[in-house]
């Protein structure tokens, strides 16, 4: 009941549409931007399906999560769809130094389940006495519920998600108009404040992978938008780094995209057979800025709809009912 009444409220907040028809802007961008514009873009990771939920989730087998290795000190994290339909994606950077941990997660502490106990196991004993760091892409709840697992380990430092705490710890003297970087022993990541999807949003730059990790500010899937001329700013402020940095991939917080042009999956969709890939491109993030610069001053009226992710406007009411849910998780 619980589970279904959060989806309810989901439903009425975001107003969601399953299939929203592009605009002829869209159409006009994505046929002439680029010469063959596929679907989707070939992924840069060897794992080319994700666990993707059931039909019957009741029967569902899959772990809790399904964790890719990509070289011995990169790991990316997606969470069974089965038991949180956001299957968000976490990602584990490690340096000589430190482990740092990007997001926790929709899944809370549990007797039975711990994320830190978990990644613990996954990265292998060759890491065991190194710190740990953790940080959030934004404050959603899907997105910090594992925190809870990290907060009363010795060696971890557990980054919060209120302005002061994202200012304090790396730095920011005038944010958003500025980066800041943390290093974690022979690998810095950069991190850029994204605000637009939410107030405190960051993402993270990784020169070891060449990796730009953007959580919920740009992933094949359908992005809410809370303040339009902030989101403007951050997509062009990662364009203009974008510009001066090789990144192989734009790599999100979740799927929602089918592996159709300009189709999503449904909120709360569990089942996910056919699904876009995780990857994004710098040509999508091109794509995205151009399409902005047209509305520069007013959002328009309806989603924006790309081949590989929409981009929609929060209403009054969802802008309202997100201030209240910030109000009480900071």
């Amino acid at each position: 009941m619980r589970n279904l009444l959060t989806l309810l409220l989901l439903l009425i907040v975001l107003g969601c549409n399953a299939f929203p028809q592009p605009s002829d802007d869209n159409k006009l961008l994505n046929s002439n931007t680029d010469g063959n514009n596929p679907s989707h873009n070939t992924s840069v990771l060897s794992k080319k399906q994700w666990a993707h939920g059931a039909e019957n989730c009741d029967g569902n087998q899959d772990p809790i999560l399904d964790i890719y290795q990509h070289t011995l000190d990169t790991f990316i994290i997606r969470q069974n769809k089965c038991l949180t339909y956001e299957a968000p994606f976490i990602y584990i950077l490690i340096g000589k130094e430190r482990i740092l941990v990007i997001d926790t997660g929709a899944i809370e502490k549990a007797e039975e389940f711990s994320l830190h106990a978990q990644i613990k196991s996954a990265i292998g004993l060759m890491h065991q006495d190194k710190k740990w760091l953790v940080i959030h892409t934004h404050s959603h709840r899907d997105h910090t519920a594992g925190d809870q697992a990290f907060s009363a380990q010795s060696k971890v430092k557990l980054v919060g998600t209120k302005a002061t705490d994202i200012q304090e710890f790396f730095g920011f003297q005038s944010w958003p108009n500025e980066i800041a970087h943390v290093e974690l022993g022979e690998r810095k990541v950069t991190i850029i404040p994204t605000p637009g999807h939410q107030e405190e949003a960051i993402s993270i730059y990784d020169p070891t992978t060449q990796w730009l990790l953007t959580g919920d500010s740009l992933y094949p899937g359908k992005i809410y938008i809370k303040n339009w001329q902030a989101y403007n700013t951050s997509i062009r402020r990662l364009l203009d780094f974008s510009n001066q940095h090789v990144i192989k991939a734009i790599l999100g917080a979740h799927i929602e995209m089918t592996n159709q042009p300009g189709r999503d999956y449904p909120i709360g969709t569990q089942y996910q057979p056919n699904e876009h890939p995780l990857d994004l491109s710098v040509s999508d993030l091109h794509k995205l800025n151009f399409t902005l610069e047209k509305y520069q001053e007013e959002a328009p009226d309806n989603a924006l709809v790309f081949d590989n992710f929409i981009v929609e406007p929060m209403g009054f009411f969802q802008r309202t009912m997100s201030d209240i849910f910030r109000f009480f998780n900071t």
